[in-house]
């Protein structure tokens, strides 16, 4: 769906001198009418907020520029980035309104210093009006400096919480693998029926992958939601990467006695991708497929060739359904569900596939009613010779 709107540039003050520099803005969102009320709401809160320095809002549907949203390190959408005066800020969330104000007062006086640096280079003899362009420049430093202070002893602590959540969480499938490798031990000694065998190794297998993917979501983490992914992409066949990853769940879907329907085309086209990355996003999307479902319920996975340039891939369960307010809540990092309080996990895993899949400029969202399920679509890019 297209708005009018999207990707115009509005200057919401005409009448302000060349000379004066303007606070340039980007809007981001998605196609979804409440995200248009939104950016109409913001329209208009600009013009009521400015004063001495012009506005000019850029609003842009995150479909039709996607490497936007890796560029500036979009983790949540609708997303507002002040792009200049510099340096570039991004405001993210449902209250952007709110955060605007706060920030406005700050955005005039950088535009201020701004336009009297302009003016002192343009006029070489003049003598800087009171507050001095130093002064300014001092104090937004110190402010900048004091933001990424408190940025920095968030994620300390966030660090510090998911490493004593491994070190518990490690546990458990440590002591899981150790009774079945034990088992295995013994059974050379009193002879174990190959049923009894396959058990065991195929526990030891299923608590070792819990482990390892443990440990991936948390180095992952450590890097920071600011901290560029290294992709490397190459031709990957997509259906034969989807029947990898559902064969390592199949276990545990048998397990929890729940039907798999797949619709995997034998004539997709190949994907561009990095394919460690893709095989994660995957895997952390049929963990939760299988997490928060229903006992006996269904899981769906269905690839589309949607156009010449992309491929879409679906996750569909039968679970409780995600409320409306949190569907784009949930790729924020560390934001959990209430009812996800308990369940084994770091709150890293949609934040990250969200970054893999926008590395690879494709999407990732999610269709849900509570009490019906829920269905994660994403998009990846076509491989051209």
């Amino acid at each position: 769906m297209k708005f009018s709107i999207l990707a115009s540039s509005m200057s919401l003050s005409a009448d302000c001198p060349a000379t004066r520099v303007s606070i340039q803005l980007l809007l981001f969102v998605n196609s979804r009418s409440a995200t248009l009320e939104l950016a109409e709401q913001i329209r208009l809160h600009l013009h009521h907020l400015q004063e001495a320095y012009p506005v000019e809002l850029e609003v842009v549907e995150l479909g039709e520029r996607p490497y936007l949203a890796e560029h500036y390190k979009l983790v949540a959408m609708p997303a507002l980035v002040k792009i200049s005066p510099l340096p570039a800020q991004v405001l993210a969330g449902g209250d952007l309104t709110t955060q605007i104000e706060v920030w406005w007062p700050r955005w005039q006086g950088q535009a201020a210093l701004m336009t009297q640096q302009n003016q002192s280079e343009s006029q070489p003899d003049r003598q800087p009006s009171q507050p001095s362009a130093a002064f300014l420049q001092l104090s937004e430093e110190v402010f900048q400096l004091r933001q990424e202070q408190s940025q920095l002893q968030e994620q300390l602590a966030f660090k510090d919480r998911i490493l004593a959540m491994l070190v518990h969480d490690l546990r458990s499938p440590l002591t899981a693998t150790s009774i079945a490798i034990e088992s295995l031990q013994q059974g050379e000694m009193a002879t174990l029926d190959p049923a009894t065998t396959q058990h065991l190794l195929e526990q030891a297998r299923q608590q070792i992958r819990k482990m390892d993917s443990m440990i991936t979501d948390i180095l992952e983490a450590a890097h920071g939601t600011t901290a560029e992914l290294k992709i490397t992409s190459s031709e990957v066949q997509l259906g034969e990467l989807c029947w990898s990853v559902i064969q390592d769940f199949m276990p545990r879907i048998r397990r929890q006695q729940l039907t798999l329907q797949t619709d995997i085309p034998t004539d997709l086209p190949t994907v561009h991708v990095d394919c460690d990355k893709i095989r994660q996003v995957l895997a952390n999307l049929l963990d939760n497929a299988i997490k928060y479902n229903t006992p006996q319920g269904k899981i769906h996975l269905y690839v589309l060739h949607r156009t010449a340039q992309k491929v879409q891939v679906t996750v569909s369960d039968t679970g409780p359904g995600i409320p409306e307010p949190d569907q784009e809540r949930i790729f924020s990092d560390q934001f959990r569900l209430v009812r996800d309080q308990q369940q084994e996990g770091y709150g890293i895993g949609l934040s990250l596939c969200r970054r893999i899949i926008r590395a690879h400029y494709g999407q990732i969202w999610v269709d849900s009613r509570l009490g019906q399920g829920s269905s994660f679509h994403f998009t990846l890019p076509v491989f051209r010779t």
